[in-house]
């Protein structure tokens, strides 16, 4: 019994080391100096982090202001994807123009790289390839010597798993070339490179066109692999391999922004003080004034393809007052909204519950105020501003129901009872529309939970939808027949 209480101790100061603020902050530091060591190798080439972690380890004042998201889900053995809802297009123009790119990512718990960066980040460039092939045929290459093929980390993934990723290429080629989504017409294919705080010797590439024979995506994996996870340093922390990964469990509410701006502040405060040095940062940053930009200094991210008349921002993004030219939803978890923003005439403010309630209420609440709100000032020809806390949820989902409802395939807007016949909104319109979103902001992330609401709310029969929430059992399932109908999203679709 003692033994075990002993091991269980253990295991428990091992924990609380491991979740220890200063000593996450101190070993994103030393990543985060690899990481600049192999920029200042290619310092042509642009810097951009892999999201969410991989902008602890990327210094702003040399990256570029674009991110990219590749997720490790899409990797996992068994379970690779290109997921059509993160095509990261954007960052195709990037690689065109300085030829290459240089991707930053970690991992903890032992493994030399993420999935994203051994696996995700292969599949998208063998797809890419493929998919520039099928729907650009008059490109100056010889067909014969573009290069398809599939690369992944020798050692880290299996010869076996490699070769049953590649049977699945073309099939996702042929989805991204059937999309909506515009290829641009590559010179060169791309092709992954990695580098770990392991690589002895940096490869180096053409610096001509003529020479080149494929855009490198250098893949840097920014931890050192440690086997327990933890390392004792002498300088009095404990390295901790991937110490960006899930934040919320350990930064106190500091961001990867906050720690770039404040970074020799807190290298240089000693354990005890660091937490009350956070507190203080963050404490400053909430209570700063988040409403103070003018209609002047406004530009949320517009959806190109209907030419603007819906856009998403944050909600602090949104200005203290609106000109009579926009109109704004406003959706927040938050007990209070600016005042003048609440009470404005063109605003509609919803508060927003989080977790389950918040998804019943997303379904039954915000869709149905939100749909007729934007319609109307549609019909008034403003422009409709979506906003959430994050920009990237919640607003998605509100808009991709108006794009649906309000706008035909080619983007002209109609007039909901001209548009919304019975038989004329699919899966297919709905997904057609999350592309106009995906590439107007790359920044997007609707959750599956967020979609799948949004397809039930335009696709399920009416009584489901205006039932007032009380006829629902607590749990929220359906219980007439009728009810039990609604179509749901497949594990497929975007």
């Amino acid at each position: 019994m003692g033994n075990k209480d002993g091991a269980s101790l253990a295991f428990s100061e091992l924990r609380k080391e491991s979740q220890d603020l200063y000593n996450r902050i101190h070993s994103i530091a030393e990543d985060a100096d690899f990481v600049d060591q192999v920029y200042q190798s290619y310092p042509r080439l642009p810097l951009i982090p892999n999201m969410r972690c991989g902008a602890w380890y990327t210094d702003p004042d040399t990256a570029s202001n674009e991110r990219a998201y590749f997720k490790s889900t899409d990797g996992h053995t068994g379970n690779w994807s290109f997921n059509l809802r993160r095509p990261n297009l954007h960052v195709l123009p990037l690689i065109c123009a300085h030829a290459g790119l240089l991707l930053v990512d970690s991992t903890r718990a032992g493994k030399r790289m993420p999935d994203a960066l051994s696996k995700t980040v292969p599949i998208w460039c063998a797809v890419m390839n493929r998919a520039v092939l099928k729907t650009a045929p008059n490109i100056n290459v010889d067909a014969d010597a573009w290069n398809t093929k599939l690369y992944t980390p020798p050692g880290v993934v299996s010869a076996q798993e490699h070769d049953q990723i590649e049977q699945k290429l073309d099939g996702w080629a042929d989805d991204l070339a059937a999309s909506f989504y515009v290829l641009p017409k590559l010179q060169h294919p791309l092709r992954p490179i990695w580098i770990t705080p392991s690589t002895t010797i940096f490869p180096k590439f053409p610096k001509t066109d003529a020479e080149r024979r494929f855009y490198p995506i250098i893949c840097i994996s920014a931890s050192k692999q440690v086997l327990d996870g933890m390392e004792r340093r002498v300088t009095g922390f404990s390295y901790i391999q991937g110490s960006g990964d899930d934040h919320e469990l350990w930064s106190m509410g500091l961001t990867p922004t906050q720690f770039w701006k404040h970074k020799q502040t807190l290298l240089n405060a000693n354990r005890n003080e660091l937490p009350t040095l956070v507190q203080a940062l963050t404490s400053s940053s909430n209570t700063q004034s988040t409403h103070t930009n003018s209609n002047s200094s406004f530009h949320p991210t517009s959806i190109h393809h209907i030419h603007g008349r819906l856009s998403i921002c944050t909600t602090d993004d949104i200005p203290s007052s609106l000109n009579d030219e926009f109109a704004a939803v406003y959706l927040t978890n938050a007990d209070q909204a600016p005042p003048a923003l609440k009470d404005h005439p063109h605003v509609l403010y919803i508060q927003t519950p989080r977790g389950k309630k918040g998804q019943h209420h997303f379904l039954h609440s915000v869709l149905p105020q939100t749909m007729p709100f934007i319609l109307h000032h549609l019909q008034n020809t403003r422009r409709i501003c979506i906003a959430c806390e994050t920009g990237t949820d919640t607003s998605i989902g509100v808009a991709l129901a108006a794009l649906t409802k309000f706008f035909d395939n080619s983007g002209k807007f109609c007039d909901e009872h001209e548009y919304e016949r019975e038989g004329v909104l699919s899966k297919d319109n709905i997904k057609t529309r999350l592309h106009w979103i995906i590439t107007s902001c790359p920044q997007a992330n609707p959750s599956r939970t967020t979609l799948k609401r949004v397809n039930e709310f335009l696709l399920s029969p009416p009584e489901f939808l205006i039932s007032p929430p009380k006829l629902l059992p607590p749990s929220g399932v359906p219980t007439s027949s009728r009810e039990r109908e609604t179509i749901s999203i497949p594990e497929t679709m975007p």
